[in-house]
């Protein structure tokens, strides 16, 4: 009866998954397609969701490749 008071849980996003969600949907589907999985999945390992296991570190390495912008 009590379950209603637990405290939420959230998942803390890690500065990747942040600069993930920052860019355009072209830009997120390229750079899925070069980790090898959808924007589908993509997305929901940048929100924290259960995404397959492997597709963390393909993103965070296509993430690594992107130049950073210059303003």
């Amino acid at each position: 009866m009590r379950g209603y008071q637990a405290p939420g849980k959230r998942p803390i996003p890690t500065d990747s998954q942040t600069r993930f969600t920052t860019l355009s949907r072209h830009r997120r589907t390229k750079l899925a397609k070069a980790a090898g999985t959808t924007l589908l999945k993509a997305d929901q390992w940048a929100r924290g969701d259960g995404a397959p296991e492997g597709i963390g570190e393909a993103l965070e390495t296509a993430l690594g490749k992107l130049k950073k912008p210059t303003k």
